[in-house]
């Protein structure tokens, strides 16, 4: 089978695993009478973050190739998920949170490296091939996105959202992926006797960078604006669903099928990629990341003006539409910024601290805190055969954006970064 074709089967599946539950698992938790404590479930993927990818990087770099712990990750990843789905099949809306909680951390613990040892397999097997990774990658990685979509179609056409089978539908890819990575070309381990310290081991030198002014206000930037990455992800499903408890909305699209309706985020975030080259060309890298927080504060704010009815939807669309700027422009620009604001021997590990300060530190703080903002606004309610989270959301969403409001003003104000001079 030809190379691409290939690896874009293995990203198809490395995202299709984080798509059965990623954007659904709030309505689940909130039905089972679990809604107050829905951003545990998505700080943990920020926690297990910050150590375990730095962890089962230096395990691939020495002792197991790549590919076989892309694998054997993904087995156990399927394998507590697969518990998961168990213990809630079990014990249904008595589910206790330690356990459920437990569970599906060890499970997160174990997918969340995966996603960096799909691109580790993809980068070698292109550059040993002779291809140009700048080049052929990307098209490659596309297919994680489509797996991802699609599979939220399918958790959402079969009835999934509201119950514990998105996290059999989640197991059932990761095994799948386990059996699929024995057929990859294998990737050797570094036959390097050169002997690292744990600072260098972890890519800690690049908390270096903070003697910088410019790279330290970037990465205190980077952090806060973290805080909005995963909120959406967490709490869009269950917001969406609330309107069930309003019987104008309770038979819309947009409540019936509030996963293809979210859907539309992440092919947003396709589209937007393409446009990335004209806007850096065009404005540069600072007007990018600030186009990218203002996008927040639209993608909240069109949440709490929206609905699901028409035409209230509109605003939902147009949100789902803003997602992919907000989302993508920051991550890529800032990705370039570190890329050009770094020597090569410390870019790899400042790359790291990057996404630690985003989708570690910021994305936690963030999930937690939005959690407390809606415990403080919405309660929950039975509907027919459903736990709903209702009440005020409109200020939640309206918090959210004033936050992100700041963070952009903020950022314009004080981050003045010199522009490379072209000769």
């Amino acid at each position: 089978m030809n190379l691409k074709i290939r690896l874009a089967l293995m990203n198809f599946l490395e995202f299709a695993v984080w798509g059965a539950y990623l954007t659904s698992m709030g309505r689940y938790l909130g039905n089972i009478g679990l809604g107050p404590e829905i951003g545990w479930f998505y700080s943990m993927q920020g926690i297990v973050s910050i150590f375990m990818p730095a962890l089962m990087g230096i395990v691939a770099d020495r002792w197991v190739p790549a590919q076989r712990l892309l694998g054997l990750c993904h087995l156990l990843a399927g394998l507590f998920m697969f518990a998961t789905a168990y213990y809630g099949i079990q014990a249904g809306s008595e589910a206790q949170f330690s356990v459920i909680f437990g569970l599906y951390s060890l499970s997160v613990a174990f997918y969340m490296p995966t996603l960096a040892l799909s691109n580790s397999v993809a980068y070698y097997a292109l550059t040993s091939n002779g291809m140009d990774t700048v080049k052929d990658f990307p098209p490659i990685r596309v297919f994680g996105t489509i797996g991802f979509i699609l599979c939220m179609w399918f958790v959402d056409l079969m009835g999934f959202q509201s119950n514990q089978n998105q996290f059999v539908t989640s197991g059932v890819c990761s095994v799948v992926l386990f059996l699929y990575t024995f057929t990859l070309p294998h990737c050797p381990v570094s036959d390097s006797n050169e002997k690292k310290s744990v600072v260098e081991a972890l890519g800690l030198k690049a908390f270096t960078l903070f003697k910088q002014k410019k790279m330290a206000l970037f990465f205190i930037f980077s952090m806060l604006l973290g805080v909005s990455l995963q909120i959406t992800n967490s709490f869009a499903n269950p917001f969406i669903f609330s309107f069930s408890a309003q019987p104008e909305y309770a038979s819309s699209f947009g409540v019936q099928h509030a996963n293809i309706l979210i859907s539309l985020s992440q092919i947003s975030e396709t589209c937007c990629i393409l446009l990335i080259p004209f806007f850096m060309k065009r404005y540069g890298i600072k007007n990018v990341m600030l186009i990218a927080m203002f996008a927040w504060v639209l993608r909240f704010g069109l949440f709490g003006l929206g609905n699901p009815g028409f035409p209230g939807v509109l605003l939902f669309i147009l949100s789902m539409i803003v997602y992919g700027v907000a989302f993508d422009f920051f991550n890529i620009s800032g990705s370039l910024f570190v890329d050009k604001s770094t020597t090569p021997e410390i870019r790899s590990s400042a790359q790291g601290l990057f996404m630690l300060m985003t989708n570690g530190i910021g994305a936690t703080v963030g999930t937690l805190a939005a959690q407390a903002i809606i415990n403080a606004y919405t309660h929950p309610q039975q509907v027919g055969d459903n736990t709903l989270t209702v009440g005020d959301w409109s200020t939640c969403w309206f918090i959210f954006a004033g936050y992100a409001l700041v963070v952009a003003l903020s950022f314009w104000m004080l981050f003045r970064p010199r522009e490379a001079k072209t000769k």
